[in-house]
């Protein structure tokens, strides 16, 4: 559906893809608030915006959700505006998914139809404000929706062709840093509303920048910027690059506060725990969050622990934890019980050694000042470097 429509028919024929065209405009639009309004049979969410913008929305079940798909837009929202619902809309998520989409996902506890949405011009002390109305439906009648949305999105698509890991070359060691999370996935948001996905970058990119000074390593990072990369591309981009060790950073958080110190992970078709396992769900829900459809990837996704062949790469992943974990506790502490194993999706790359670090807990408030402070985000980075560096020393002497 085209144009400045102030009504949208209710979900059916015409619910999937509702579209709002303007002419291009050279800078990206700013969102300058986000307000939730809830009334007796309807929720109405509204976006406040510098320009009209064009948009798509949709819906996806298991777990519901609305997802908008809009321009790149710059977000002058405080951070833990996300974390605040209500009415029918729990928590809402929102970030760069790709170049050139910014991405809303509404998370719903309950099947709901899109009643309207729309642009409104500015009037008043009001600029432009996109408004969505949510009216509460039966499962059956959302599950047709989302079905609608995913035949008018689908075109064909040649065959994908079997990728096989890039060929190791004579030269330096292919290191894979994985800053986890991004775009409109924040991760975890702490008690001060600072997001995991930025700490982690931070993080990541001093690990580089120690790293390359070395001139010992080829780098290579999943992410640069604050973008959403499903766990699939990040494990395609350590298998193209032909890594020698991949590096997933992340930082968590839990219920109780005096939790802190590094964990590290490894992969195992058995969880360690169910802490491990718990934490394992949680990140590999993270295409969920950023409102990717499983469903058109069910084959993929289904074999969460797929066969694991190589388990020469395994042990190699538990040989780097193990030499990683001293270098961390020299630098930053260690929780409890610091080697965890788990069947993490992102380390699932049969033919790459590869670990997850939860470098402490943004619910503590000693490893949140360590982790958002240069010096700590230094410390972390040295810790891990001196730790790639006395594993592939180790590997080379082998290799000999």
């Amino acid at each position: 559906m085209f144009g400045m429509s102030k009504r949208v028919a209710p979900l059916g024929a015409c619910l999937a893809w509702l579209l709002l065209i303007i002419s291009p405009l050279a800078a990206a639009p700013e969102v300058t608030g986000v307000r939730i309004g809830e009334h007796v049979a309807m929720t109405r969410f509204v976006v406040d915006l510098t320009e009209a913008v064009k948009y798509r929305i949709f819906v996806l079940p298991d777990p519901y959700r609305v997802v908008v798909d809009l321009p790149n837009l710059r977000w002058r929202l405080a951070p833990v505006r996300g974390q605040q619902g209500g009415g029918l809309i729990q928590r809402f998520r929102y970030g760069l998914y790709q170049p050139g989409t910014s991405r809303l996902v509404l998370d719903v506890g309950a099947p709901v139809e899109i009643h309207r949405a729309f642009v409104l011009p500015p009037q008043g002390k009001f600029a432009y404000r996109f408004v969505i109305d949510l009216k509460r439906t039966s499962r059956a009648k959302f599950l047709a929706a989302a079905e609608m949305s995913r035949r008018m999105a689908r075109q064909p698509r040649p065959p994908p062709r079997p990728q096989a890991p890039a060929k190791r070359k004579n030269g330096p060691p292919v290191i894979v840093i994985d800053p986890g999370h991004g775009g409109v996935d924040p991760g975890t948001i702490s008690t001060r509303g600072l997001f995991e996905k930025d700490v982690v970058l931070a993080v990541g990119l001093a690990l580089r920048r120690r790293l390359a000074a070395t001139g010992r390593y080829k780098v290579v990072m999943t992410r640069t910027e604050d973008r959403f990369l499903r766990l699939k591309g990040r494990v395609k981009v350590a298998r193209r690059a032909g890594a020698d060790l991949f590096v997933s950073i992340h930082a968590d958080a839990v219920a109780q506060r005096s939790v802190r110190g590094a964990t590290v992970y490894t992969l195992s078709e058995q969880a360690s725990d169910r802490e491990a396992e718990a934490l394992a769900a949680k990140e590999n829900k993270s295409d969920v969050i950023a409102g990717v459809d499983l469903e058109r990837h069910g084959d993929d996704v289904a074999n969460i622990l797929i066969d694991l062949a190589q388990r020469d790469s395994m042990n190699r992943s538990a040989r780097f934890a193990e030499m990683l974990l001293p270098a961390l506790a020299k630098r930053v502490g260690l929780r409890t019980k610091p080697h965890r194993s788990a069947g993490f999706r992102i380390l699932k790359a049969p033919d790459v050694p590869a670990v997850l670090i939860e470098m402490g807990y943004l619910s503590n408030p000693n490893d949140e000042r360590l982790l958002t402070s240069r010096d700590g985000q230094a410390q972390m980075a040295r810790a891990i470097a001196e730790a790639i560096d006395r594993y592939i020393k180790t590997i080379q002497s082998t290799r000999r």
